[in-house]
């Protein structure tokens, strides 16, 4: 069986460490994503999704445990590095551009991700009509807007543009953290289907979080549960190809159950010392 291209062993991260407020984030996470794999990692606010990616993007520390990607340990490399080998994209449709570049500038400047760039407006013609036929993918017509600034883009057209940047370059694995979260249903249900041909089309490997049950059974080929800071549910395989919405509603609702039981314990074992 050949190597995972991302793996993690107990990594932990908690906010106000060694503190009465203390609160653990991820709880010695132990996960391991196959090449070519479409990961979606669901959970309730709280439950450690965005921490998870920022552990592995490197925006936050991890206290505990170890980060490899493509056979590499990259548990302490800074962010600037790690982007060499990952794209990500944030929520906002307008984080990871440069508003007043234009589109061509602004994906020159992607394109020289993690390595020494040179000036974003050099965008010469043989460049210019390689960003027009990546583009015109989009069916969004951008194709002829390469001059015009990022900033001046609807936020469904700066999110496609946005999730192509991210992948232009080839990266070994792509973080997607809610990226449709603040876009409108019809442009949000563009920036999917988008987003599943050019993952396919380049064979990228995606972890993506999302808070929609119906992206996460479109997309992903697993799907990661978290509570509490961990791993509760890892659904792949045949467990993963019966999977419907309403399953994913009922693990939701017992784990918030479970929740409701260990605070009303709790209680009740305080009350008891009483």
């Amino acid at each position: 069986m050949p190597d995972p291209l991302l793996r993690l062993a107990g990594v932990g991260h908690a906010f106000r460490g060694g503190t009465s407020d203390e609160v653990r984030a991820l709880d010695g996470i132990d996960l391991e994503i196959g090449a070519g794999t479409f990961a979606v990692v669901l959970g309730t606010n709280g439950s450690g999704k965005s921490s998870l990616l920022n552990v592995i993007a490197g925006t936050l520390a991890c206290a505990r445990g170890t980060v490899w990607l493509a056979g590499r340990d990259i548990t302490r490399w800074p962010v600037h590095r790690r982007a060499a080998l990952m794209g990500r994209v944030f929520q906002d449709p307008f984080a990871g551009t440069a508003p007043d570049l234009s589109v061509a500038e602004n994906m020159v400047l992607a394109a020289q991700r993690g390595r020494r760039r040179g000036p974003a407006r050099a965008v010469g013609g043989s460049r210019r009509a390689v960003l027009r036929e990546d583009l015109a993918r989009l069916g969004l017509g951008l194709e002829d807007r390469l001059d015009t600034p990022v900033g001046l883009l609807s936020g469904g057209q700066r999110q496609a543009v946005t999730v192509l940047m991210a992948t232009q370059s080839a990266p070994s694995l792509l973080l997607l953290d809610e990226h449709t979260a603040a876009l409108d249903p019809r442009s949000g249900d563009q920036v999917v289907a988008l987003t599943r041909e050019i993952i396919a089309s380049r064979h990228i490997t995606t972890l993506m979080v999302t808070h929609v049950l119906s992206q996460a059974v479109q997309l992903g080929d697993r799907i990661l549960l978290m509570h509490r800071g961990r791993i509760v549910h890892d659904l792949s395989g045949p467990a993963r190809a019966t999977l419907r919405e309403p399953d994913l509603l009922q693990m939701f609702d017992e784990l918030a159950w479970a929740g409701r039981l260990d605070t009303e314990t709790a209680a009740m074992l305080e009350r008891s010392w009483i």
